[in-house]
């Protein structure tokens, strides 16, 4: 049978008690509880809990305004895109011409020279 020591505290400790790392062995635990939960109160925060569904998809926050953001879920990767007040520029050969249709559709009619066929 062990025997216990008596401190000065009024307490009765066993010599296991003693070890500095019983405390440290849940420090772990904690921290992944933690870290989850950080983890979903982002996802909240941003409320976007669709993220987490298998499925793609395309977000557009702040529609027509300064901080607009359109965010684009395809499998696993997501991809985050600012609204910026640069122009995209540059060089290249016209290929054809697109047309709008009266009932929203759009038709796209490449020039003489890029005919590949119907």
């Amino acid at each position: 049978m062990r025997r216990k020591r008596y401190h000065r505290t009024g307490i009765l400790y066993e010599e296991e008690d003693q070890s500095p790392l019983t405390g440290v062995a849940n420090l772990f635990d904690v921290a992944m509880v933690f870290s989850v939960a950080l983890l979903v109160a982002l996802v909240m925060s941003y409320q976007l809990p669709e993220l987490l569904s298998p499925t793609d998809m395309t977000i557009v926050m702040n529609p027509g305004q300064e901080n607009m953001k359109i965010i684009v879920k395809e499998g696993q990767e997501i991809e985050v895109l600012n609204m910026t007040d640069q122009i995209g520029g540059g060089t290249g050969d016209a290929l054809g011409t697109a047309y709008k249709l009266a009932d929203g559709r759009v038709i796209y009619v490449p020039d003489s020279g890029n005919e590949t066929g119907s």
